[in-house]
């Protein structure tokens, strides 16, 4: 059983007379494009009870990830409107713990203020023991920085309270899910396989099995690399060709998965090897994380074909 994209859909019925978007026209356009361009389908795996829960729960936690971001943004918004030197502070660590602690207990800037270096310290050590006092050393001196009270701070004062408390339990449904998640990917023998690999958490390998599955339905690794829009398009008209461009097509979900992958595995010594010639050749932090994911896919490609985990490198002498 296989299905065809929506746009690839109306793409290929573009290529077909008339315009009536009926039932027995799209019937049509879907079966010739089945007889005639197989390659536009996409597999459907049947009786994959745990793809369809993962499919459902990892839909949810996508749409809790924008809304956090949402919320995010509209706290740093706020923040840079009544007190631009406290957002340079805590602006960059807005969804941790701490941060979220502090803005739902003060609220405000006059609260954090009123709140004392000792309460301060109190509610930092509890959630960051490491870095809670530099947070609060360097969130005193921004408050000390602006003496002015900016027109509608008082009505941001009282919706910044209720904002962190917002995030604090979207990101608490997140962790959650990735629970749940992780319960799940239990029952699925490629989930060990996968989370062997450096870099690859329990969000990335249920990406993975729901867009990828086996890997059975791609040839090669450059198949897989092309679909996730991480190999490079060649520019060319005729025979003459005009070098590579980065490409702008692929699976949007899986090319992030991927991306975000190879940047966690930059604390491996292998990833961050090849992270590191790349920027010597003269590549930026993006284009190398690129390039890095590209490799990576080969390595993930073999793993899903041999079912083997990912192989760890020896020990080096000191």
């Amino acid at each position: 059983m296989a299905y065809l994209p929506g746009l690839a859909m109306r793409r290929i019925a573009d290529l077909h007379p008339g315009s009536a978007k009926t039932d027995a026209r799209d019937a049509y356009v879907i079966a010739e494009a089945a007889r005639t361009m197989p390659h536009t389908l996409r597999r459907v795996d049947i009786g994959e009870e745990v793809l369809a829960e993962l499919g459902v729960l990892i839909g949810f936690d996508d749409d809790q990830a924008a809304e956090a971001t949402r919320i995010s943004n509209r706290i740093r918004g706020l923040l840079t409107q009544i007190h631009p030197a406290l957002e340079r502070v805590l602006g960059p660590k807005v969804a941790t713990a701490v941060v979220l602690e502090m803005l739902t207990r003060f609220g405000r800037p006059a609260g954090l203020r009123a709140a004392g270096r000792g309460r301060l310290l109190t509610v930092a050590g509890e959630d960051a023991p490491r870095v809670g006092e530099q947070l609060v050393t360097d969130l005193l001196a921004a408050l000390d920085e602006q003496t002015v009270v900016v027109p509608g701070s008082a009505a941001a004062e009282k919706v910044l309270p209720r904002l962190a408390g917002s995030l604090a339990q979207v990101l608490a449904q997140r962790r959650q899910i990735a629970a749940e998640v992780a319960r799940i990917l239990d029952a699925h023998p490629l989930a060990k396989v996968l989370t062997s690999m450096p870099g690859v958490g329990v969000r990335t390998v249920a990406r993975i099995l729901l867009e990828v599955g086996d890997g059975s339905a791609f040839p090669t690794s450059g198949h897989l690399a092309a679909y996730a829009g991480l190999a490079p398009v060649t520019r060319k008209s005729g025979i003459s060709i005009r070098g590579e461009r980065p490409p702008r097509g692929g699976n949007k979900h899986l090319k992030r998965a991927l991306f975000l992958s190879a940047f966690a595995a930059l604390a491996d010594p292998t990833s961050r090897a090849y992270y590191d010639r790349k920027r010597a050749a003269g590549k930026r932090h993006n284009a190398a994380l690129i390039c890095l994911a590209r490799r990576r896919v080969d390595v993930l490609f073999a793993m899903l074909r041999d079912s083997t985990v990912y192989p760890s490198q020896p020990a080096q002498a000191a």
